[in-house]
């Protein structure tokens, strides 16, 4: 029997491996030999299947050239929507796969606030959430007239919804991977005369969401995370579909028109989800997140939050007694209060401790400041990736091995 990590032995993790009922996804991902990858929150592994479309996509538009838009490529925009809607809990029409998350929370911050009381004339970003969502929020402050604000990190809600329009949240803090209460919250929010746009970058792919149970009318995710649809791949915009006729987006590009191909001079924005479309696409972009979509139609959602939830705690656990004779603080929220990733701050040595793990193939990332992240992906991941990932953190720890200073040599991405 193998020496513990903390009492816990590479056997009895090699046990639960076996009587996992996702096992068997791991054959559909395409992983570097000898790499333990927990940044699946940053960027997901490709799914094996996502390279033969591409090549498919790129003998279609070799063979089919222009044609092509005719074969699946004009609409996959709302096809690979109706994909991703059961993974987030939304109806068939009420998602589009279109842009970025930054453009997206744009389009509905301007359909939102279009159709806002006068008096109320703010838009309430969260402190403490990804810059991206406060910086484009405080852009179309300055285009719209309307009033920026920030959420203090911490404060009540509630506290802060008066004269507001809309309030931008993350269902999982990028940082602390805390994961709030998507349908209390959403009633608060809407109870107040305010509406909300849920940011699910943290949280599609990684746990189950409920949008339509929640009451949750709007929401933008990304799909390079959880979701593994690869680098720069394509976001989602969510609109229910009692709310989908309010008007027009801001961004008033040519797919979003009712008759794109009329080329009319004046702008009618379609009838349904199209309407928060803009303009042409990336076939190639779209063919490998397909891939993956298809494959996350094979996924129970209640089975892959179970093993979210048993590898965060596993890691945790065989760890525990390192951080606290190491200084090691475990930001990391209670089981029901958080998404599928492991924060670790050490402010001195967080940086180089991330680059160590990255030398010896435990692939997780760093924040600012002090923050260690790492993400635990139920589809690719199995117990003794995780046991294997804590044994090279103890050991980069308890040896100084992060103490070399090519380890603290800064690089551009963090």
């Amino acid at each position: 029997m193998t020496q513990g990590l903390n009492g816990i032995t590479l056997e009895s993790v090699q046990e639960r491996d076996q009587k996992d009922p996702l096992a068997g996804f791991k054959a559909h991902f395409s992983l570097p030999e000898g790499v333990l990858y927990l940044d699946g929150n940053s960027l997901g592994a490709q799914p094996t299947a996502a390279r033969q479309a591409v090549n498919a996509t790129l003998d279609q538009w070799r063979d089919e050239l222009i044609k092509g838009w005719n074969q699946g490529w004009f609409d996959s925009p709302e096809r690979l929507g109706d994909l991703l809607a059961p993974v987030i809990g939304a109806g068939q029409g009420e998602v589009c796969v279109t842009d970025n998350i930054t453009l997206n929370i744009f389009k509905l911050l301007g359909y939102i606030t279009q159709q806002a009381p006068t008096e109320r004339r703010a838009v309430l970003s969260e402190g403490g959430n990804f810059p991206t969502d406060g910086y484009i929020a405080q852009g179309f402050c300055q285009v719209s007239g309307f009033e920026h604000r920030f959420l203090p990190e911490g404060a009540e809600l509630a506290e802060h919804l008066d004269g507001v329009a809309v309030v931008v949240l993350s269902q999982v803090n990028y940082r602390t991977g805390a994961l709030r209460d998507m349908a209390a919250i959403t009633q608060l929010v809407h109870d107040h005369g305010v509406e909300v746009i849920w940011d699910l970058a943290h949280s599609a792919g990684a746990l189950p969401v409920h949008l339509n149970e929640s009451g949750a009318r709007f929401a933008v995710g990304c799909t390079y995370k959880y979701l593994n649809g690869g680098p720069g791949a394509p976001a989602f915009l969510y609109v229910h579909q009692r709310v989908q006729d309010g008007g027009w987006q801001p961004l008033s590009g040519w797919h979003g028109h009712a008759a794109p191909f009329a080329f009319d001079a004046d702008y009618a924005p379609a009838s349904d989800i199209s309407r928060f479309r803009t303009g042409t696409h990336s076939a190639l972009a779209y063919t490998a997140l397909e891939a993956s979509l298809a494959l996350w139609s094979e996924v129970d959602m209640q089975a892959l939050r179970e093993k979210s939830l048993a590898l965060t705690d596993l890691f945790r656990d065989c760890l525990s007694d390192l951080f606290n004779t190491h200084g090691i603080e475990d930001i990391t929220p209670s089981a029901n209060q958080r998404g599928s990733q492991v924060s670790l701050i050490d402010g001195e040595n967080g940086y180089a401790i991330v680059q160590a793990l990255i030398a010896r193939g435990v692939i997780g990332d760093y924040r600012e400041p002090g923050l260690m992240r790492f993400g635990f992906t139920p589809l690719y991941l199995s117990f003794e990736d995780v046991w294997q990932a804590a044994r090279h953190f103890r050991e980069v720890v308890e040896s100084g091995e992060f103490k070399d200073p090519q380890f603290h040599v800064r690089g551009a991405v963090t």
